[in-house]
């Protein structure tokens, strides 16, 4: 394993717009962020990961005015619900940029002055289509016809024409010094196809860039000109600067600028890999050293949005399976540079298969014989045979590679790699059969040595998958018995026989629970059709809501649904009998907190099984920011009286 010489590491996400609510493709891109940010940390890396929020622009102003709010009300409460998700994903993000925060608009216009004294920004009229979705001027080689908009190349909506006062950056200059920072850094752009791309665009030309808007109020005002504000993607792109510190804490800056790898999806490489290195030129900043352009996930074969209708709500998802299945899916599934279509079918595949079957009966099965044979602890162990030696020398093997796939962003490669090792395991135990050798007790040492090879096996195993699942990972090695952090164990330090004899082991709980696809796919369908009725305002009749059966409820019993992260089972109490209902509440309510507490159920709704389990009711419980609030009944309220 090669240390690359720097020793730090600066990676970031792109930072999301505020009109949207977080969807899969928001959730992906921070996944590859946060599992190549902890793999850096394991391989010695001193590491800054950087996400955060866009804020400013025609499309958020238009957003939040159709929502009845102010552009920053709404910023407020989609920066919850992201902060929310990232939260629940386990990312572990060192800084969230807001570009509404006042040391990022400073910073933004100290550069813009800068470049304006420098002469690389003028003032002019711009006159041509702009599209609002991208927030972004169409090429001046569109000719301006009669008509009054034109189709968008890039995402197929209106662009309608734009005449207006604005300030350029001189663009049309950087197409040399552009050039020539591609052909001395080849590795600029990844995948080497986009690299390609790139190139090929600014060979054909590159015309000054519009920055400012005087039709736009929601953004960062010109100094000395508060009529414009500037450009979003001028605005947005330097948050790499700001959120690392640039003009508020410079030590920080200068420890970690220039970047090391800027996560992007390929709709954004324009912007990029030719806008924002024009921009650092201009300034005197050094270049990234990485842009890469990960594919999309598609759903109907068309990419993931909410304006195609096709969103995927992770946290659906994550409410049955918890973080670390989604985010195995992710990166298991496709490389990060191709698009992958979303399946619920491959998704369960991966659950019920590699997860549950391969790694979590691995755990379940070695840990459960090392409590049952040797009371939770292996004392002594025979020499190693060939078969012993072999599951030693391929974890030689399966490290190497593991660690050279992470290094290269081969996130993909490195599950790969890590499952092969996992079936070895497998076929290792299926062929000693230890449960056949324990029957004996001359073979003690035996028994010992085959389980205590697994049981190593496991360690590395996890440590493997530590990066991409750390929830897991980090359960299955305190089951083993490791005292020190997993993530205080570098990855050069990690060896096969640094599993110590007498090492007491934990009784393990199953980490994966097998989930049939009729069944989540039911479950999904009501969530998203509650959160469809949700968005969208219906009207009933009298006679309708007459037709709902509400009923104060005494809560009796209650507890964690096993192999969830939001799941309660209660039994209610509604008077004329007892009813099971589940409820997605555990993030906000402990069980313990809810029995004897009086509340609102619905009972004549029909009864949908939710992980194996028939919910007979529901509760109601108002909606903040993602959270449920349930109104609990102060007064004494007997159980089964009628709500009107």
């Amino acid at each position: 394993m090669v240390e690359s010489f720097k020793k730090t590491f600066f990676i970031t996400t792109p930072i999301y717009y505020v009109n949207d609510i977080p969807h899969i493709g928001h959730a992906y891109t921070t996944i590859i962020a946060d599992a190549i940010s902890r793999f850096k940390k394991l391989s010695g890396k001193d590491v800054f990961f950087l996400t955060g929020t866009d804020e400013h622009g025609q499309k958020v102003e238009k957003s939040a005015a159709e929502k009845g709010l102010k552009p920053i009300e709404l910023a407020d409460k989609v920066v919850f619900r992201f902060k929310n998700l990232w939260k629940t994903l386990n990312i572990s993000y060192d800084y969230f940029i807001r570009t509404t925060q006042p040391l990022h608009e400073k910073g933004v216009q100290k550069i813009f002055q800068k470049l304006k004294e420098k002469g690389d920004i003028y003032k002019g009229i711009y006159k041509g289509y702009y599209c609002v979705s991208c927030e972004n001027f169409l090429s001046k080689d569109v000719p301006i016809e009669e008509e009054s908009f034109k189709t968008c190349p890039d995402c197929g909506k209106k662009a309608g024409v734009v005449s207006e006062e604005c300030y350029f950056f001189k663009l049309a200059a950087y197409q040399k010094p552009l050039l020539e920072f591609y052909e001395q850094h080849p590795a600029f752009v990844r995948p080497q196809g986009r690299m390609n791309e790139v190139i090929n665009f600014v060979r054909q030309g590159l015309k000054d860039l519009s920055i400012t808007r005087t039709t736009v109020k929601w953004g960062i005002p010109v100094v000395d000109d508060s009529d414009h504000t500037i450009y979003v993607w001028f605005d947005a792109l330097h948050n790499y600067l700001t959120g690392l510190g640039y003009d508020w804490d410079m030590k920080l800056f200068d420890k970690f600028w220039p970047a090391t790898l800027h996560l992007i999806g390929k709709d954004i490489l324009r912007f990029h890999a030719v806008f924002w290195p024009a921009f650092l030129i201009a300034a005197g900043f050094s270049l990234p050293q990485t842009v890469y352009g990960h594919g999309w996930w598609l759903k109907d074969k068309s990419k993931i949005s909410k304006s195609k209708g096709n969103v995927l709500d992770p946290h659906i998802i994550l409410n049955t399976f918890g973080a670390d299945s989604l985010r195995y899916f992710l990166l298991r599934e496709i490389p990060i540079g191709l698009d992958g279509n979303f399946s619920h079918e491959a998704f369960i595949h991966r659950v019920n298969s590699d997860l549950a079957n391969d790694l979590g009966n691995l755990v379940q099965r070695t840990l459960t014989m090392i409590q049952s044979y040797f009371g939770g602890a292996i004392e002594e162990i025979d020499e190693e045979n060939e078969g012993d030696k072999k599951i030693r020398l391929e974890f030689e093997s399966v490290k190497e590679n593991v660690y050279k796939y992470y290094e290269g962003y081969s996130l993909n490669k490195a599950l790969e790699e890590t499952w092969v090792y996992i079936n070895s395991i497998n076929r290792y135990l299926a062929d000693n059969e230890p449960w056949k050798i324990a029957r004996d007790k001359t073979k003690q040492k035996r028994l010992g040595r085959i389980l205590y090879q697994a049981a190593a096996a496991l360690k590395a195993i996890s440590y493997f998958i530590f990066p991409v699942m750390p929830e897991s990972a980090e359960k299955i090695w305190k089951y083993l018995g490791e005292e020190k952090p997993i993530q205080e164990e570098l990855f050069t330090d990690l060896q096969f026989d640094n599993f110590k004899l007498g090492q007491k082991i934990q009784k393990p709980k199953p980490l994966f629970p097998r989930v049939n696809l009729e069944d989540f796919l039911k479950e999904e369908e009501d969530k998203s059709a509650q959160a469809t009725k949700e968005d969208k305002m219906e009207y009933i009749s009298f006679d309708e809501f007459k037709r709902m059966d509400l009923r104060a409820g005494e809560i009796l019993k209650a507890e964690k649904v096993e192999g969830t992260q939001k799941l309660i089972k209660i039994e209610v109490d509604i008077g004329t009998e007892k009813r099971t209902m589940v409820a997605g509440i555990a993030e906000e309510y402990a069980p313990s907190d809810l029995v004897g507490k009086k509340l609102v159920v619905i009972i004549n709704l029909k009864p949908a099984v939710i992980r194996g389990i028939e919910s007979q009711a529901m509760l109601l419980a108002a909606d903040v920011d993602g959270k449920a609030i349930i109104p609990f009944f102060i007064e004494d309220v007997p159980a089964g009286a009628k709500v009107r």
